[in-house]
C-alpha cells in the first residue's frame, strides 16, 4: 500500500478554528480526536508527518492591534494559544497509539521541548509525529508562514493546508455558490490572483523552496489519507 503514496514526508497545517467544531470558542475534544484519527491513519501508511497548529480558536494577536493595543504582545498571546492547541492534539494522538512530541518556538521547558531543526528531524526519524507550536517565535508572522517555514526545514515533500472547504475557490463558496473551484494552480497564480488560501509570505516561501501546497477540507473524515494515496479531493499548488 505504501508504494502508492504520493508524498512520503509532509507537513500538515491545522488552523485553531478547526478544533472548535460547532463551538464558538476553545477546543471540541471530539473534533480534536477526529483530526488525530486522520493523522494516525496517514501515519500508518508510512508517511512521516509533522504538524503546525494555529491558535485562532483561543486568541488572535491582530485583534489586539485592531483595538489600538500592542501587536507584539498580542502575537505573543496568540503563540501561547498555539501551545494549548498543540498539547490538546498530542493528547488526542496518544489515544490512537501515535508517539507524538510538541516542539515550541518559545522556550517553556516545563511544558514541552524547544524547537530546533536538528531535534525535530531526530524525532521524526524515530517515527514520531512532530507538532510545532509557537508559530515562528516572532511577531507579525502567521502560523501559515510558520507552516511553510517548518515544511522547508523538515524537507517536506508537500505542505497540506486543512481548510473549511475542499480546495481553493475564486471566492468564498459559502458566500457565492457559483465560485470557481481550481484543481491545480501555480504559486504565482495564487499570488497574482490574490487567492486568500494562505498569506503571501507563506506562499512565496513555499514557491522558493519548490514545495507543493495541497489544500483540502480538514472536516472530511479520512480525506488526508485519501489524498496521500492519490485519491480524495483537493487543490494542488505547484510549479
Amino acid at each position: 500500500m505504501t508504494s502508492e503514496i504520493r508524498y512520503r514526508r509532509v507537513l500538515l497545517k491545522v488552523s485553531g478554528e478547526a478544533l472548535m467544531g460547532s463551538q464558538g470558542f476553545g477546543i471540541d475534544v471530539a473534533v480534536a480526536d477526529r483530526i488525530a484519527s486522520d493523522i494516525a491513519e496517514a501515519r500508518r501508511l508510512g508517511v512521516e508527518i509533522s504538524v503546525v497548529i494555529g491558535g485562532g480558536n483561543i486568541f488572535r494577536g491582530v485583534a489586539v492591534a485592531s483595538k489600538g493595543g500592542d501587536r507584539v504582545t498580542g502575537d505573543h498571546m496568540g503563540m501561547l494559544g498555539t501551545v494549548i492547541n498543540a498539547l490538546a492534539l498530542r493528547t488526542s494522538l496518544t489515544k490512537f497509539g501515535i508517539d507524538t512530541i510538541v516542539l515550541s518556538a518559545i522556550a517553556m521547558p516545563e511544558i514541552c521541548e524547544s524547537f530546533s531543526q536538528r531535534t525535530a528531524l531526530a524525532h521524526q526519524a524515530a517515527g514520531r509525529v512532530v507538532i510545532f507550536a509557537g508559530g515562528t517565535g516572532n511577531p507579525f508572522f502567521t502560523t501559515d508562514s510558520a507552516g511553510a517555514l517548518r515544511a522547508a526545514e523538515m524537507g517536506a515533500a508537500a505542505l497540506f493546508k486543512g481548510t473549511q472547504v475542499d480546495g481553493i475557490y475564486s471566492e468564498d463558496p459559502k458566500r457565492n455558490p457559483d465560485a470557481t473551484r481550481f484543481e491545480r494552480l501555480t504559486h504565482d497564480e495564487v499570488l497574482g490572483r490574490g487567492l486568500a488560501v494562505m498569506d503571501i509570505a507563506a506562499v512565496a516561501l513555499a514557491r522558493e523552496n519548490h514545495i507543493p501546497i495541497v489544500v483540502f477540507s480538514i472536516h472530511e473524515k479520512g480525506e488526508f489519507a485519501k489524498i496521500l494515496s492519490g485519491a480524495g479531493r483537493a487543490t494542488i499548488v505547484s510549479d
